[in-house]
């Protein structure tokens, strides 16, 4: 039933912790998910500095899918996209050849804000890994939900349970947020080759065994999956058809090792074009030198 679980490993990106879940060394993938995230739960007091910020990044052969429980994200990307992200929605950005985008926490810098929730990559399948660059955003409605007792769920991309989600994917796969309240027990079924469930808040038992926040079960394929919550817990689900051997360096997923390095060729060249909303700064190569301080006017 559990091939694997993978317990989140806490990572410093300058400001706020996340906890990374995937890639794991024994297991890259699940589905087309090549990269899964979980941001906080942190408390931003007002005035935080900039440095707290997601500055200009690029991306190719991907999908980013940001979700969030609490908080506000300000999206600007190189297709001129401006976007703030709050619960409850999706952004979905294609990145395909190429595309570069920055993520602030302004509304937090002005106010104060907790911010809490996944940043997920899904990676393209063969043929579409160099389509055009794209953004979409989608609220609530878009997202169908189901409520029964003490389960309540979202379908936040793909299909599942017998629903289908507005936001277009390229490949066959689903992800859902489940709140579970204690007692309740909720059934994942076999749809889907792979599938795990990621353990946001809370604890849930699964075959007789607990399992707690920041765990994520990985499950073999063809059974159901009975959880049910012993505190209330908010779980999500993700999974779907494989897509093969997939290279992640930095911000870059391909199935060619090749063209990850002419995509930092291209970076590093400056080939790569800059939000205009957000173009003054950037984040270079791991390992290359800081970009310039600017200068004093």
């Amino acid at each position: 039933m559990i091939e694997l679980v993978i317990d989140q490993r806490r990572r410093d990106l300058g400001g706020f912790e996340v906890g990374r879940v995937l890639p794991f060394a024994k297991h890259r993938m699940v589905g087309p998910f090549v990269f899964f995230d979980h941001m906080g739960p942190v408390t931003f007091p007002p005035g935080i500095p900039k440095t707290v910020d997601v500055r200009p990044h690029p991306h190719i052969g991907l999908s980013t899918v940001t979700y969030l429980f609490d908080g506000e994200i300000m999206h600007r990307d190189s297709l001129g996209s401006e976007q703030a992200i709050r619960p409850g929605e999706v952004n979905w950005m294609t990145a395909g050849r190429g595309i570069t985008h920055s993520e602030r926490f302004e509304k937090a810098r002005a106010e104060g804000d907790m911010m809490h929730g996944i940043q997920a990559w899904v990676a393209l399948p063969d043929g579409q890994e160099e389509i055009d660059p794209a953004f979409f955003h989608h609220g609530a409605s878009d997202l169908p939900t189901y409520e029964n007792g003490g389960l309540w769920a979202r379908l936040v991309v793909g299909k599942a349970f017998g629903a289908e989600a507005k936001v277009k994917t390229h490949s066959p796969m689903f992800y859902v947020h489940w709140n579970l309240q204690p007692g309740t027990r909720a059934d994942l079924g076999a749809e889907y080759p792979e599938r795990a469930a990621y353990i946001a808040t809370g604890s849930v038992d699964v075959g007789g065994q607990t399992f707690h926040a920041g765990q994520m079960l990985v499950f073999a394929p063809g059974e159901t999956i009975l959880f049910t919550a012993i505190t209330p817990s908010t779980v999500m689900l993700l999974g779907g058809e494989p897509l093969g051997e997939r290279f992640i360096e930095w911000n870059f997923v391909s199935s060619s090792k090749d063209r990850i390095e002419q995509a930092k060729a291209d970076w590093r060249a400056g080939r790569m074009k800059l939000p205009d909303l957000d173009n003054k700064e950037f984040i270079p190569l791991p390992g290359d030198p800081p970009p310039p301080a600017p200068a004093m006017s």
